[in-house]
């Protein structure tokens, strides 16, 4: 199966990019350690699962969220 142009030729621009760089992959790994810090640790931490901790089952997960949604509407 042949890959369209289109999508091969950035993917090789890029991947030819990141194996001449030297100081751009420390820089690279600590961006994606933070990204991961971000979304993952954080979210663990300040984003609790509102929904799943203060309502049962899903029929009245689903009857919150509906209103909600209409009273903020309004």
């Amino acid at each position: 199966m042949k890959i369209p142009s289109f999508i091969q030729k950035p993917f090789t621009f890029y991947r030819d990019g990141f194996r001449g760089m030297t100081v751009g992959k420390t820089l690279w790994i600590l961006i994606l350690i933070k990204l991961f810090i971000m979304f993952a640790v954080l979210r663990i931490f300040f984003f609790p699962n509102y929904l799943k901790t203060n309502f049962k089952d899903d029929q009245s997960r689903a009857n919150h969220v509906r209103q909600e949604l209409i009273e903020r509407r309004k």
